[in-house]
């Protein structure tokens, strides 16, 4: 996707003095994340009548491609409207700047929190439903002529609001298809993909598929499962992937779950959300499940447990 005509989203541009103001000049203080793609800020900006908490991106300058996936972003962003996703609130494209403005969701990022016992096992069910839906809306929607594959999911573009809602983020790197091509398999020059959350079959053929998708949240279903992150450098086990695929197949799963989440799980809704989440990391791509799938036996997880 090459870059678009500002002017189709000039009610969305916001000065640079105004996010300069909202984070205290990129103040070392409000970074929240930073990544390869950007460094991330939090702020707040009267903007619209209403006083906003956002989080400013702003993207990397050594990228040679920063107005591309400035313009992906937007895009997608002002194009995707959904509860599980997050609210664009603008953008900044001046004096070199390329910075994207979302609405900042107060508990941050769902990485923090893998291990945190403040996420119950029905919160985590709840935040894996949400998460579905958003995909299942992202992927494709009749309301829409075209389909999007994320590329990038893992525990760090989930955002979490007071509700423990989730809010799927980050589209810098998604592909737009048509809607009738969602079924098929694109081949990319190159490979956009997060370390521990990538499918091996896209990593090995750069040939990707919504059922990429499907391996990434797979490996975010376990981390919520297990209570550890998808990798963990001090660990013998450094890839949770290989790891759980392994207890899974041998009935040791109870190994490497928390115990705190261990004594809360229903044994009806661990069986069915360990089924799901072990099928979504089948080597053969085709036989992961769809997302809408995916949804309906997730909510039934939730209702198995709720019942409990």
């Amino acid at each position: 996707m090459t870059s678009l005509p500002s002017n189709e989203f000039a009610h969305l541009r916001i000065t640079l003095e105004n996010i300069l103001s909202a984070t205290n000049n990129f103040a070392q203080e409000n970074v929240v994340r930073m990544s390869e793609f950007s460094k991330d800020y939090k702020g707040h900006i009267f903007w619209s009548g209403e006083l906003i908490h956002i989080t400013a991106r702003r993207l990397n300058k050594e990228m040679n491609d920063r107005e591309q996936l400035l313009w992906m972003e937007i895009s997608m962003l002002s194009t995707l409207k959904h509860k599980n996703l997050v609210s664009l609130i603008g953008f900044c494209d001046e004096n070199d700047e390329k910075i994207i403005i979302i609405r900042n969701e107060t508990r941050g990022m769902l990485f923090e929190y893998i291990s945190n016992p403040m996420l119950t096992w029905v919160r985590r069910l709840k935040i894996c439903v949400g998460i579905a839906h958003a995909l299942s809306y992202v992927h494709y929607d009749e309301s829409r002529d075209f389909s999007v594959i994320h590329r990038l999911i893992d525990s760090s573009r989930v955002l979490l609001n007071d509700e423990w809602e989730p809010k799927l983020c980050d589209f810098e790197r998604s592909m737009k298809i048509k809607g009738s091509q969602r079924h098929h398999s694109f081949h990319t020059i190159r490979l956009d993909y997060v370390n521990g959350y990538g499918d091996p079959t896209y990593i090995e053929t750069k040939s990707v598929n919504h059922k990429s998708d499907m391996y990434s949240f797979g490996i975010v279903l376990f981390e919520l499962l297990c209570g550890r992150r998808s990798i963990i450098d001090t660990d013998n086990n450094k890839y949770l992937a290989s790891l759980a695929i392994t207890h899974y197949r041998e009935k040791r799963l109870d190994e490497i779950i928390s115990w705190d989440l261990w004594e809360q799980m229903d044994s009806r809704s661990f069986h069915m959300f360990t089924e799901i989440a072990y099928e979504c990391l089948n080597e053969e791509r085709s036989l992961r499940p769809d997302i809408d799938e995916i949804v309906t036996r997730l909510e039934k997880a939730l209702e198995h447990q709720n019942a409990s």
